[in-house]
């Protein structure tokens, strides 16, 4: 761990033009990238934070596809949606590139060029996936099968998302195309790799000996599994359509793959800052006291803790990160978020329906941080976050702090008198938590970090609830004074620790409290309990935070179940048919339609009904198991169609005289197959 760096460049993984931001990378990536560069700048520490739209992955040509498009459109639609969205939330990235840009060709390029020149790779023709009715090899996610490590059926070429395992094509067990569903056949080509095996001593000495105790338990499990399970050559070129094209003779119509391209994303986005500041890019990733940091998703681990440090390893000029802080997954009310399966609660989406809440929802998520495991998101509990805490522990102090200076000072900051020990050990207490906080952000515990921010807002509630000066002013005016100074300090403080948290919060406050012009750092805080100065004007009450109502969570929680009902009708797949019956078999069976008389359950049975039917020609009994789908009094009345011409079968000592046809519905729902219902008399033949 880099002790006393001169600056810090921090990455952010680079988010695929496929679709929208959602819930899950703002938990798992962007908002603690966000929360530690804002702490940092906070500290005056020289820091550069970038990050870009990935628009090469073979996800952006399979959208394509799918919609119909060009790769370009896809990402010219999606960077948009995605860079917006990340400027109206707050992801204060120093800049946002794009990996379709001609810079980033360039850098991509040069880089793999120059291992090329020094003999870095291993040039291998080699069997690879083919699909042959879509003449087109299978690269990564146009081909997906069971996981050899796991089992999953519907891992992917380069990845399985279940158990977070890197795979290559050929490890596939019964692959399939993604294009046609046919399954691939096995056909030579020519590609270059990159020998990860030349760097295990190498990795291991960085990894397993240099960081073994200060990178993050996850981080440093999964890499020491993947280098113990023994390193393989990595392929990193790929027979696509689509991407930055191999620099070297002899490799026409391949191009880069995408995970080597990508995180040289973070090298020609700090140059294209570089440029447009007029500043010089190389100290940010070739000086070593610089300290590099990468945000990523669990799934990306392996590529930036072992082949992203291969590559610039055998470049041989650039630093090597410090930490990979890797968040596990987010799940979402119980379900593992997909943007297939528009399981998600997407950024753009939520921006507009709650405006001007974007902290709520960095509050909720990094107070449920999947930081040590996956966790899982719910609207009921981002509501009692909201109501129970921002509203009810933060927003009422500070909202009870400006209504008394306003109403009893109007709203100038009041002279305190004598402190009394409460007074002196409440100051104290609020200068201790900057070290407090920064000692839980710079060891990447941001979850723990924002509680003890909310401890500073619950010390600032429980000082005003214990002293009472709403009461105190009738017979101690002066005593009043003091208290309300502290509560001011506290305030103020508060201004300043939640900024890099819940940045739009602070921005507020600090104009409420009217404090841009003091510069309350947390240096100042530290070391001075005078942060508002007895004189200084505030001004009026604002609520920091409103209360969320039910009926705008209900709203979310039912477009979920829209969503879901969506899901199973989409995936619902027609039985195979059946064998093949002659016209003679069908015409045997007499279909009537007929209407249930009488309903009732069968004793001891949870699944069976007991049903009276007029069929036209008689009122027979017939059971049906249908008593976990209707209630016996809803049924009665209804028109039903029924086979009478089964034979009779006893079923726990009832005999059942014919059948009623059901079927499933969309939902997954269990209905019957009505007949026309107009003009449609009992005993009439269904043909």
């Amino acid at each position: 761990m880099l002790q006393n760096p001169e600056r810090y460049t921090i990455t952010a993984a680079l988010p695929y033009t496929n679709g929208p931001i959602h819930i899950g990378h703002l938990a798992g990536v962007y908002v603690p990238a966000d929360i530690y560069s804002r702490y940092l700048r906070l500290q005056g520490r020289d820091v550069l934070f970038v990050c870009g739209s990935d628009e090469h992955g073979v996800a952006i040509s399979m959208k394509a596809k799918k919609e119909g498009i060009t790769p370009q459109e896809v990402i010219d639609k999606y960077d948009g949606i995605i860079r917006k969205s990340f400027s109206n939330f707050g992801i204060a990235f120093d800049n946002y590139s794009r990996t379709s840009l001609p810079i980033h060709h360039k850098t991509a390029s040069e880089f793999f060029k120059k291992l090329y020149d020094n003999g870095d790779f291993i040039e291998e023709v080699t069997e690879q996936l083919y699909d042959a009715k879509a003449n087109q090899f299978l690269a990564d996610r146009f081909v997906t099968g069971t996981c050899p490590k796991c089992g999953n059926e519907e891992a992917y070429g380069d990845q399985c998302e279940k158990c977070g395992s890197t795979l290559n094509a050929t490890d596939l067990i019964n692959p399939k195309s993604t294009i046609t569903g046919e399954t691939p056949v096995l056909k030579a080509t020519k590609h270059w790799f990159l020998p990860l095996d030349r760097y295990d001593a190498f990795l291991r000495e960085w990894i397993l000996e240099g960081h073994k105790n200060d990178w993050k338990p996850n981080v440093y499990g999964q890499v020491k599994s993947w280098i113990d399970g023994g390193l393989e050559p990595r392929a990193v070129t790929r027979d696509l359509d689509w991407g930055i094209d191999v620099p070297v003779e002899g490799a026409e119509g391949k191009k880069l793959y995408v995970w080597f391209d990508a995180p040289i994303g973070y090298i020609s986005s700090t140059k294209e800052w570089a440029e447009r500041e007029g500043k010089d890019w190389e100290p940010y990733w070739k000086n070593e006291k610089t300290k590099l940091v990468h945000f990523i998703g669990k799934d990306n681990i392996v590529f930036h803790c072992v082949i992203f440090p291969a590559m610039l390893k055998a470049e041989g000029s650039y630093i090597l990160p410090d930490n990979v802080p890797a968040n596990e997954f987010l799940n979402l009310e119980g379900n593992k978020l997909s943007t297939s399966k528009n399981w998600a609660v997407w950024l753009h989406e939520y921006l507009e329906e709650f405006p001007n809440q974007q902290d709520v929802l960095r509050y909720a998520l990094t107070s449920n941080a999947p930081e040590t495991k996956d966790n899982d998101f719910t609207w009921k509990d981002f509501q009692a976050r909201n109501n129970n805490e921002l509203v009810a522990i933060f927003g009422n102090f500070i909202n009870r702090v400006v209504v008394l200076t306003n109403k009893y000072y109007n709203g100038m900051v009041p002279a305190p008198n004598e402190f009394s020990e409460v007074d002196e050990q409440t100051l104290a207490e609020l200068q201790a938590y900057p070290e407090v906080i920064s000692s839980s952000i710079e060891r990447y515990r941001f979850r723990e970090a924002l509680g003890e921010m909310m401890n500073a807002a619950r010390l600032g509630n429980k000082y005003l609830a214990d002293e009472e000066p709403w009461k105190v002013i009738k017979d101690n005016p002066e005593r009043v004074q003091s208290q309300m100074y502290v509560a001011l300090q506290i305030a103020a403080a508060l201004s300043s620790l939640c900024e890099p948290f819940l940045p739009f919060t602070a921005s507020k406050l600090k104009r409420i409290l009217n404090v841009d012009t003091l510069n309350i750092d947390w240096k100042v805080i530290t070391e001075s309990a005078d942060l508002l100065p007895a004189g200084h004007q505030i001004g009026q009450a604002e609520l920091l935070f409103s209360k969320i109502e039910d009926e705008e969570i209900q709203k979310q929680i039912d477009k979920l179940e829209a969503t879901k009902t969506a899901n199973l009708a989409e995936n619902k797949k027609a039985e195979p048919q059946k064998e093949l019956i002659q016209f003679d078999d069908f015409a045997k069976m007499d279909l009537r339609v007929g209407t249930i008389l009488e309903a009732e359950k069968m004793p001891k049975a949870n699944k069976l009904l007991v049903l009276k039917v007029d069929t036209g020609i008689d009122v027979r009994t017939i059971v049906s198991g249908i008593a976990e789908s209707f209630k016996p009094e809803d049924i009665i009345g209804k028109k039903v169609t029924v086979l009478v011409n089964l034979a009779p079968r006893a079923l726990r000592g009832v005999e059942s005289q014919g059948m009623i046809l059901m079927t499933n519905n969309a939902e997954g729902k269990l209905v019957f197959v009505n007949p026309d219902a107009d003009g449609v008399s009992n005993g009439e033949t269904i043909n």
